[in-house]
């Protein structure tokens, strides 16, 4: 598969199809994110040791389930604030979402991890978001079925996450995902998105040429199919239509990082 140019929250990334073996698909790098937050607590002034630990004495003593869901709550909202670390901050509003059990907490804390992940370089992060994003997708489905968001969600969870590790089989339980949805509703531009980069990470181009520009066709701003569709021409061998995509989406980002790299990404073309 040619190199495709990866546009996620505004920033680009090449990557290549991996080929997979017995070895490396056993040797998941795991990220230990208990082990993270206690290394981390390392670091806090003595009176937000003490704010901590009283939070955690909450979740451990606590009655009932909502004093439990409180205190994960205000430990996720303590390492977001006052630390700004992004890791405890997903898995304590996780936890909250799991023991809460709503469609509302379930899905905010899903799209959290999702969003981390799309842009997420570190492969045990990576396998620890993706892992948690498709549990919170899955319970958040029990309780809505017919909710094609979330499926759209948890579709996405294998395509950026699990797939992109190189596992083409997990590539492919995001696209029957997706399909599931496009099927039920072809104008869903979410699910067309999606899957055009499932066509891309799986090396079938032309079908991501054909969904990626049935999206720009329907919203002519979305920048993020625009940057993708450019990525499918260029893995298409079409250069001329690959440079004329990223110009567009260059004038749409407008952005000097992003024109620095897709700069790049043009000359390299040339």
């Amino acid at each position: 598969m040619a190199v495709v140019l990866l546009f996620i929250f505004g920033r680009t990334t090449e990557v290549k199809k991996p080929v997979i073996t017995p070895e490396a698909a056993s040797n998941v790098k795991s990220f230990d994110v208990k082990q993270f937050i206690e290394t981390a607590k390392q670091e806090l002034t003595p009176s937000q040791a003490l704010y901590v630990t009283k939070l955690e004495n909450g979740i451990s003593r606590g009655d009932v389930p909502a004093q439990q869901v409180t205190a994960y709550d205000g430990l996720a909202d303590f390492w977001k604030d006052s630390v700004r670390a992004f890791e405890p901050y997903l898995f304590y509003t996780s936890e909250a979402a799991k023991l809460d059990n709503s469609e509302k907490k379930l899905t905010f804390a899903a799209q959290l991890f999702l969003d981390g992940l799309r842009g997420e370089q570190d492969e045990a992060r990576l396998n620890w978001e993706t892992s948690e994003a498709i549990g919170l997708f899955e319970r958040a489905i029990k309780l809505n079925p017919d909710n094609d968001d979330l499926r759209v969600g948890l579709g996405s969870c294998y395509i950026f996450g699990k797939g992109r590790s190189g596992n083409p089989q997990e590539t492919m339980k995001g696209i029957l995902e997706l399909l599931a949805v496009a099927r039920r509703d072809s104008n869903n531009m979410k699910a067309q998105l999606v899957l055009g980069v499932g066509g891309l990470v799986s090396g079938q181009v032309d079908k991501a040429l054909e969904r990626l520009q049935r999206v720009v066709k329907n919203q002519p701003d979305n920048l993020e199919a625009i940057s993708f569709l450019a990525d499918a021409y260029a893995a298409k061998g079409n250069k001329d239509e690959a440079i004329r995509w990223y110009n567009i989406s260059k004038r749409l980002a407008n952005n000097p990082h992003y024109t620095e790299e897709v700069d790049k990404r043009i000359n390299s073309l040339k």
